[in-house]
């Protein structure tokens, strides 16, 4: 009776948890764990043995039958690979009215010039966007604050719906990123016109976000925001924002402050993702950084306080966590760049800079910014899509992305669940492979995977429902009524 390939690890009860090519996962006890391993399997008890072939960690006569049920799990993990580069970022400008500072792109005053995409610049970007074989486009707008070139993103906009028409609509939607103090009537009716979504920040309670996201007028970012939501949701609706947070380590012992925040604006999800090393954030180290282990201390608290408010009945989602179970409880990709082996870099997203030039991610650009431009993979005037896209760099990316063959990753229990970071373990270690297991980024995700299997064996039916209601985004309620 031969065994599949698996990877195993004790856990913190004493279990052997242990995963397949697949993503499915069972806890074993020593002894059971023991029984797999012998060669005489055979004599297993019944029902260990219909589990252990119904997660296809072993299989016997109908070898076809097992081994077709973990390609087709693989395939569909895999799946994202077919829909090559959907996510098509574009960076209006580098200029913004707000000074963060850990402002990530390294944005400039307003009164830069030669900070802004024209429309030249624009066209010629969406023109290679079209050129993307996906049937699931999406245009994301960038900056700096992208309002401040209010003109070509309207323009942007008009130029790919008219694309589409004759591109058997493939472009899906458009997103803008911006922290709403310029919004008006005028954009919310030509956002509600043309089917754009708003991603906006939020971080926390007046007294945090104005800690570090300063406006350069020097008036108070928190009380323009909220008063924009509002007037966004006014013209577009209750659901047509999404807020992100950037966590500083003021932030750290304030999470459920700030998740209260959330929920009494009226967000119905949180992103708790620690800082990165880029930008303005790497000058300010002193300020705004941490040790990520202190992030994993205050996220494990942070997610814990989540779960209670949903057993209360409030539904309110942590990001993360849900990608996470996504991968683990499901077999469908989630989308998520950094989730991917290999790396979704230039094969999920891609950005294009305000003067032309094209990166695999937005992190590329922000190595740009700060002199680097190991992650140049050409500009959309000179260099055609095969050039861009079948290029020595993401070859390169690809090659050296695929955790099932890097070391350490290739044997470690969650790799079917993680991806790589390429561009991270550049920035970390000075190369593209890296030192993974000593990265902040491997540390980070192994801890949450560690936190969420622990509570996933304690198989608390509350927490499993709560779960369960993240991944299928419905409320506890409904959950509870299918199961009864």
């Amino acid at each position: 009776m031969p065994l599949l390939p698996f990877t195993f690890h004790k856990v913190k009860s004493g279990k052997i948890l242990v995963v397949n090519q697949g993503g499915e996962y069972v806890f074993l006890t020593r002894k059971d764990f023991d029984a797999l391993l012998n060669t005489n399997r055979r004599h297993l008890p019944n029902d260990l043995l219909h589990m252990l072939k119904s997660k296809q960690l072993v299989y016997t006569d109908d070898e076809d039958l097992s081994l077709n049920l973990l390609a087709t799990k693989l395939r569909t993990r895999k799946s994202f690979l077919s829909n090559f580069t959907s996510l098509h970022m574009m960076v209006l400008t580098t200029r913004c009215n707000c000074s963060c500072d850990y402002c990530h792109a390294s944005s400039s005053g307003t009164e830069t010039q030669n900070a802004d995409m024209t429309l030249c610049v624009a066209k010629a970007s969406v023109d290679l966007i079209f050129q993307s074989p996906s049937n699931d486009i999406k245009i994301e707008f960038q900056g700096g604050e992208p309002l401040l070139n209010w003109d070509v993103l309207k323009q942007t906009v008009l130029y790919a719906e008219e694309l589409n028409k004759t591109h058997n609509n493939r472009c899906k939607g458009f997103v803008i990123c911006t922290n709403l103090m310029l919004m008006d009537d005028e954009k919310l009716h030509f956002c509600k016109d043309h089917n754009i979504y708003i991603s906006t920040s939020l971080d926390g309670p007046k007294c945090l976000h104005d800690l570090h996201r300063k406006a350069r007028n020097g008036e108070s970012t928190y009380n323009m925001f909220i008063e924009k939501l509002y007037e966004t949701r006014a013209v577009l609706g209750e659901d047509s924002c999404n807020a992100l947070l950037t966590i500083t380590k003021d932030h750290l012992d304030d999470l459920r402050n700030i998740i209260d925040e959330y929920v009494e604006r009226s967000f119905n999800n949180i992103f708790l993702r620690a800082i990165n090393p880029y930008g303005y954030a790497v000058e300010n180290e002193n300020i705004v950084g941490y040790p990520i282990e202190d992030f994993i201390t205050s996220y494990k608290d942070a997610l814990n306080y989540i779960i209670q408010l949903n057993k209360r009945g409030v539904y309110f989602v942590e990001s993360y966590a849900k990608l996470l179970l996504q991968r683990i409880l499901t077999p469908f990709p989630t989308g998520f760049v950094d989730l991917q082996s290999p790396a979704g870099a230039g094969i999920a997203g891609v950005i294009y800079d305000y003067n032309g030039d094209v990166y695999p991610a937005d992190e590329g650009r922000m190595l740009a910014r700060m002199g680097d431009k190991r992650f140049f993979m050409g500009d959309v005037f000179t260099n055609s899509y095969d050039d861009l896209f079948n290029g020595k760099l993401i070859h390169e990316l690809i090659y050296n992305s695929c955790v099932e063959t890097l070391p350490s990753c290739a044997s470690c229990l969650y790799q079917i669940y993680c991806g790589a970071d390429p561009i991270r373990y550049y920035v970390e270690s000075g190369n593209i492979i890296g030192q993974r297991s000593g990265s902040n980024f491997c540390k980070k995700n192994k801890a949450i995977f560690d936190y969420i299997f622990e509570l996933l064996e304690e198989a608390d039916e509350e927490v499993l429902n709560v779960f369960w209601s993240w991944i299928t985004n419905r409320k506890l309620k409904a959950i509870k009524f299918e199961n009864n």
